[in-house]
């Protein structure tokens, strides 16, 4: 394995996501598909599945929060220090329903320090607006990809 001084921030970001989505069932097992990745934005997108709708016909809005929480995962570990949500939010615009593709596109607003701030737009496959969802990210001990000198740092 190589370690994270010898990469780019580019390659950093991508061996950050590989190592994270493999132990991601969570994300896996909704059928997410990790799209793009790189230092500080990522993007997820996720086919809607008749299990996936609620008693109005539509996206449960549990899984629209779980799409853009994933994004917003990717995004904010992106630079190898682990790194959790503190806080979330999501407003809904617009009904998602069976079939759909929705993709959840995560961008960083700010990180300084321990704390992080991401923004993550959920559009469909028509490019309609869905929702808007917001995290604050903090870092946490440990990274993603050893650092040189170090084969394993998740006990950290």
């Amino acid at each position: 394995m190589t370690d994270a001084a010898a990469m780019t921030a580019e390659e950093l970001a991508r061996a950050c996501a590989r190592v994270m989505w493999d132990d991601d069932r969570a994300s896996q097992r909704l059928g997410m598909s990790l799209d793009h990745v790189a230092p500080g934005a990522a993007t997820l997108s996720m086919a809607i599945t008749p299990e996936m709708t609620n008693g109005h016909g539509t996206c449960h809005g549990g899984y629209i929060f779980a799409l853009a929480d994933s994004a917003f995962a990717f995004a904010c570990n992106s630079y190898n220090q682990r790194t959790v949500a503190q806080h979330c939010s999501v407003t809904y615009l617009a009904p998602a329903f069976e079939g759909d593709r929705l993709t959840a596109t995560a961008h960083e607003v700010s990180r300084r320090g321990r704390g992080g701030l991401y923004d993550i737009r959920i559009t469909n496959q028509r490019g309609d607006h869905i929702a808007e969802f917001r995290g604050h990210s903090r870092t946490v001990k440990g990274t993603h990809v050893p650092p040189p000198g170090n084969m394993r740092t998740d006990t950290e």
